[in-house]
């Protein structure tokens, strides 16, 4: 999943979210489309794969969905990755 040429796109997201705005409030899909120039529901796409790895996790502010980055478990797929998983 990482390992793809979209998978090039998560990792940036991944890297974005641990900046200290975006890391502190979480994302929604319109700011990740809007930063990487991509059309909403693809945003939409790689934030609920990230999800559903367990990379991401969600929380909800004004009725919308923010995603935040779990720490822990991207340190572990790295280290399942970095075994040669």
């Amino acid at each position: 999943m990482l390992r793809t040429p979209t998978g090039e796109t998560r990792l940036r997201i991944l890297a974005w979210l641990k900046e200290p705005g975006p890391a502190a409030d979480g994302v929604t899909a319109d700011a990740v489309a809007e930063r990487f120039s991509m059309p909403h529901p693809v945003a939409v796409t790689h934030l609920r794969l990230l999800q559903a790895t367990g990379m991401l996790r969600t929380s909800r502010s004004e009725g919308r969905v923010h995603y935040h980055r779990d720490d822990m478990r991207v340190a572990e797929v790295a280290r399942m990755f970095e075994k040669g998983w």
